[in-house]
């Protein structure tokens, strides 16, 4: 007959208290079947299951533990578990597991409360609570702060979409951001990332700033909009779009370049992806030239976008080559995947318009960035309350293992 115990360890932490209490335990060759520790706020907690062997005794065993305890300032408490409440817990460790990540700028009580709600009413139980940003202080508060809290759940969802429905209604009520992901074996080996461009890793659309310069925004940025919604044919509309920038002096396309900003966050996420080993693309239904110098700046290793046909230092109002649409967007993803022999699953796709939905669908991530109200509902995740490199807590990141 086994005897198995279950120690909690609480009280203000200091460096030893783990070595001492394991000092102890190994005097007696106990057996350790489960530990646990988490710190917060210089506040200890911490659990060890252990597996008495048959010709030890336990009181001598927990009288030491007790008496160590006494030494570090700590509280000890122990109870017995039964062997059968043992294996029940054992035959659970198969049971699937979801990641919930909340993203705001700052979290709030109402959050936890609603979002550990939603977790609890789908049947799943919380395993483990991480917070993934820094620490965040009160006397000198960031300009634009992140926070970021990810949830271990385990169990089956009895209905994922109903789930992730609840958890959008508590993003537009709340001002949060929810993620829900199986934590399979591809969550935390993504390898490529692929972006849209403008409106996503840029502030607005080059086509409407080009416009600008052309006289005509107001036409091209209707007919913007409509398509990003998805209610006109992207070809189409980027056809007549172009057509009114016929005759504008190429000349425009640098200063035009220099004066959209990027998207807060951008510039640190690429830096990041790039210094991880990730490959990035950008498929892009904007023009080449604006990709090609976010390629130079950053490293990007792949650039697909529309070119612009110039002749004599004008635009002819034509695009070169195959347009890149929503149905382009998602077989370069692919063809780019294959080249560097990289799984679908651990692709990543961002965007914000309707014309990146296909390859958002296609990414074993699919991230709608302060999209169109069509894409964040037709995305399986979506970053619409901070910056870009909010990706980096989907990716499972905390702030502490990003590199900048």
């Amino acid at each position: 007959m086994h005897e198995i115990v279950l120690i909690r360890v609480t009280g203000d932490d200091r460096p030893g208290i783990l070595n001492s209490l394991m000092t102890t335990l190994a005097s007696y060759d106990v057996h350790i079947l489960d530990i646990g520790q988490a710190v917060i706020h210089n506040t200890l907690s911490l659990g060890i299951i252990i597996d008495i062997p048959k010709e030890q005794a336990s009181a001598p065993i927990l009288k030491d533990l007790l008496f160590r305890a006494h030494e570090m300032g700590v509280t000890l408490t122990f109870s017995p578990v039964s062997e059968d409440s043992h294996e029940a817990w054992v035959a659970g460790q198969g049971r699937r597991r979801h990641i919930v990540t909340v993203l705001s700028r700052e979290v709030t009580s109402s959050q936890m409360q609603r979002v550990s709600g939603v977790i609890n009413a789908h049947g799943l139980n919380i395993d483990s609570v991480t917070r993934l940003s820094g620490r965040a202080s009160l006397v000198t508060p960031e300009e634009n702060p992140r926070a970021c809290v990810e949830f271990s759940v385990r169990g089956e969802p009895e209905d994922v979409q109903a789930m992730r429905s609840e958890f959008m209604d508590i993003s537009r009520e709340l001002g949060v951001d929810i993620g829900l992901q199986e934590d399979n074996v591809f969550r935390r080996n993504r390898r490529l990332v692929c972006f849209d461009m403008d409106s996503t890793l840029i502030q607005g659309e080059v086509i409407d700033e080009l416009a600008r310069r052309a006289g005509v925004v107001d036409k091209v940025s209707a007919i913007t909009e409509s398509a990003m919604r998805g209610e006109l044919d992207f070809k189409a509309s980027l056809r007549e779009r172009v057509g009114l920038l016929k005759g504008l002096d190429a000349s425009v396309l640098p200063e035009v370049a220099a004066s959209i900003p990027m998207t807060e966050g951008a510039g640190r996420l690429i830096r990041n992806l790039k210094k991880l080993g990730y490959k990035v693309a950008i498929l892009s239904g904007g023009f080449t030239y604006f990709g090609e110098q976010l390629q130079k700046e950053f490293g990007v290793d792949y650039v697909h976008a529309n070119e612009l046909e110039i002749v004599d230092g004008k635009l002819t109002g034509n695009v070169v080559g195959e347009i890149v649409d929503g149905a382009r967007k998602a077989a370069l993803l692919t063809e780019i995947a294959g080249k560097e022999g990289i799984d679908l699953q651990q692709v990543v796709a961002v965007g914000d318009g309707a014309n990146d939905l296909p390859m958002l669908h296609l990414a074993g991530l699919g991230i709608a960035f302060h999209a169109k109200p069509v894409v964040r509902e037709g995305a399986r995740q979506a970053i619409s309350n901070l910056g870009l490199d909010g990706v980096l807590y989907l990716l499972g990141l905390s702030d502490r293992e990003a590199l900048e």
